[in-house]
């Protein structure tokens, strides 16, 4: 009997006991092929060599140094790395353990920003429908997952919120593109007049949006024009990049293709690939300039921030990107995936858009394909796909509520950065099985 809460309480799951590159293994000795990087994290795969040493090399010269004593050489380097690597003036890094921490800092740092300006009005955060930031509590606050949401409710601060960039579902027949991101500038306007410029600190969304609908990329100019809005009215912009981020979608950061310069960036996941627990807020020069010349210190801090250990395996973990050209390889592969994924599903009668960037790719799932009607909710689609791969030996990453936290399926995919284009297409073939096996089963239970 374990003693663990594990996430479902009436299914222990099963317990890997070793791991190497795509391969977790049970301890009935059974191979699951990891095509989701467990939660989009595992960047590198298991066991990466270098990254290893990197790691038993800190733990060989220290394991641990309280922030309020000391830094220490790994959290520097790190910070200088990130720092060097990200686009304009984001050239300060607050490190903590992992993506609730680092987007519970980055609304903080950003509430400070404004009472050190002498605006303490500022209280309000905008932020988006069908989005994930985060378990902890101001993170589940400016989330619009309402599925993990609703039970804590009453203990969340208020946040407007507007649409999502959703071109699948939202775009409206015979709107075009530009119509439509015209249309999502202006709901946002609205929302920042209707709360008062005055009273906002700032806007909060993911660049790509991650687990909550299923790998959806912005439109074509959307983040350019919420940038202008930002500027406009004197808003942050706070970009959540604990999913899409660290090359995730080909680029270190996400936010390069969109052409624009966040506030704050948050990171989390893919910056040290599950070898330790880490995140990190990557802050402008303006927000930190702003603290220095007023109260000097960020009135913030976590026991296990700048963590030796952590901060040495996630600085492996950016050499070896860098040194590998696995940023190069990301948009090869996750090219490659989506044509494999194109020739299994894109006639597929219950597939209504295959979605993404790099290896963030997104399946959504429809009862029928011309009309977009989801399964019904009550059927539990995706996680009958889920039970199906993993009794194939696949491991994927499907979530339910994509389009309102209550209807929708969707499958998300997110491979390690060193897949071959062979397991990609074994992850695409087991895919297939699994989707044979669950769809059917599910269709016949609503029918008796």
């Amino acid at each position: 009997m374990s003693h663990i809460i594990h996430r479902n309480l009436h299914r222990p799951p099963p317990v890997a006991v070793r791991a190497a590159g795509l391969t977790v293994t049970d301890s009935a000795g059974r191979e699951y092929l990891d095509a989701s990087g467990g939660a989009a994290v595992s960047s590198l795969g298991h066991a990466h060599p270098d990254v290893l040493a990197a790691m038993h090399a800190q733990i060989d010269r220290n394991t641990y140094a309280h922030t309020a004593f000391f830094t220490c050489a790994a959290a520097e380097e790190l910070a200088a790395r990130l720092a060097a690597d990200a686009p304009g003036d984001l050239d300060h890094v607050y490190l903590v353990s992992g993506g609730s921490e680092a987007m519970e800092t980055a609304l903080k740092l950003a509430r400070q920003h404004w009472l050190e300006a002498g605006q303490p009005q500022r209280t309000t955060f905008i932020a988006r429908r069908q989005s994930y930031h985060g378990n902890t509590l101001g993170a589940l606050a400016v989330g619009g997952n309402e599925w993990r949401r609703a039970p804590f409710a009453p203990l969340l601060i208020d946040v407007p919120r507007v649409a999502p960039c959703y071109e699948y579902r939202e775009r409206a027949d015979g709107q075009s593109t530009e119509d439509y991101t015209a249309a999502l500038l202006q709901e946002l306007e609205q929302a920042i007049l209707a709360a008062g410029p005055e009273n906002v600190i700032g806007f909060v969304a993911e660049t790509v949006v991650g687990a909550t609908a299923g790998a959806v990329p912005p439109t074509p100019g959307y983040f350019r024009g919420v940038r202008r809005l930002c500027d406009q009215y004197g808003l942050l912009l706070i970009l959540d990049e604990v999913m899409c981020g660290m090359g995730r979608c080909g680029t270190l950061y996400a936010f390069e293709q969109e052409g624009v310069l966040p506030d704050l960036v948050v990171l989390g996941k893919g910056l040290g690939a599950g070898y330790q627990p880490i995140g990190a807020v990557l802050a402008r020069e303006h927000i930190v300039r702003r603290l220095r010349e007023g109260s000097g210190a960020f009135q913030h801090g976590h026991t296990y921030m700048g963590h030796p250990v952590a901060a040495a395996a996630a600085l492996a973990v950016q050499k070896v990107i860098q040194r590998d050209n696995l940023l190069g390889a990301v948009t090869v592969r996750g090219a490659a995936l989506r044509r494999l994924l194109r020739d299994a599903f894109g006639q597929h009668p219950h597939v209504g858009d295959i979605r993404g960037r790099g290896l963030l790719i997104g399946l959504e799932l429809v009862a029928d394909r011309d009309s977009k009607a989801p399964f019904d909710p009550a059927l539990r689609l995706h996680a009958r796909i889920k039970e199906a791969a993993m009794a194939r030996g696949l491991m994927v990453y499907p979530m339910g509520g994509t389009i309102d936290g209550k209807r929708g399926d969707h499958i998300l995919l997110a491979p390690p950065f060193i897949a071959s284009e062979a397991e990609l297409a074994e992850i695409t073939s087991r895919l297939t099985d699994a989707m044979t096996d669950a769809v059917p089963r599910a269709l016949a239970g609503a029918l008796t």
